[in-house]
Order: structure tokens, then sequence, then C-alpha cells
């Protein structure tokens, strides 16, 4: 994980059926609720280059082509989220990969019902993170600003 008093950053993707579904806002809502800052954020038709080399570990699973061939029918939102274990805390708040197994209060929990159409992506360790983060945004995409709440939500 991160360092103690560094804000990590992590990769949150809406998929093509939480767009299509108006998830977007409801998204954003529970990441800002729960404090994080957002500092990177587009909507993109991501070519199927960019999925391969993000899902390069499942290349080998059966459900690969039809995985790819999902993310990419539509439009996704990406999402760079900051702030303290943002990594470890959104997956927590994504919940369970498959909806049925996702806890009530988890965004799969609420907003989803079948594996193949679990709406949401976000990365799983903070050196996966860097590694998407730096696949699906350039530097200059990324905006660092500091917000005013920073101090009330962290004591510092």
């Amino acid at each position: 994980s991160g360092l103690l008093g560094i804000q990590e950053r992590t990769l949150v993707a809406v998929k093509p059926d939480g767009v299509q579904r108006r998830l977007v806002g409801e998204i954003i809502h529970r990441f800002e609720q729960r404090g994080f800052q957002l500092i990177g954020m587009k909507l993109v038709q991501a070519p199927k280059e960019v999925l391969s080399e993000h899902y390069h570990d499942l290349q080998e699973k059966p459900f690969y082509p039809a995985l790819i061939n999902y993310m990419s029918s539509g439009p996704i939102v990406a999402m760079v989220w900051e702030g303290h274990n943002v990594v470890r805390m959104s997956r927590a708040m994504v919940g369970d990969t498959n909806p049925a197994e996702a806890r009530p209060g988890t965004i799969r929990g609420d907003l989803c019902a079948h594996i193949s159409r679990n709406a949401i992506h976000a990365s799983d360790s903070f050196e996966v993170a860097k590694k998407e983060i730096s696949l699906w945004f350039s530097d200059q995409e990324l905006i660092e600003w500091q917000s005013c709440i920073h101090s009330n939500l962290y004591n510092m």
C-alpha cells in the first residue's frame, strides 16, 4: 500500500453497462462522499489495444474475448481518485466482483445483478493502480489540487 501521509491514487472506471444505466453520477457521489478527490476523468471509447493491456492477466481465461468485446461496446468513464488508502477503500466500496456475493451498501451490492455486467472497475493494488493510471491517463490529464475540506477529513 501507499506510504503513510502520502496520497494514494487509484483508477476507477465505470464500465459500459454502468454508463448505459446512468450510474456515473451515483458512483462519483459515493467517492466524493467518502472524501476522495477526483484528479482526472474522461469519457472514452476504449481502444482494444488499451483493453488488451488492461486485462493482460486474463488473456488465457475463456471469457476474455467476450470481456474485450463488452468493454469496447460503449463508452467508459475513466477516473483517477486520490486519498489516504484510496486503493483498499475503493475496493471495499465497489464490493465483490460477483454482484450476487457483494454486500449491501457496496456499489455492486446495491446497483448490479450479474457478474458479466458489474458496472465498475477499481485497481486492486497500489502497484496495479500506478500501471493502470499510466495506461489510461497522461500526466497532463491529471490535475493536482488541494481541497479545502482536506484538513477536516484527515486532521492534517
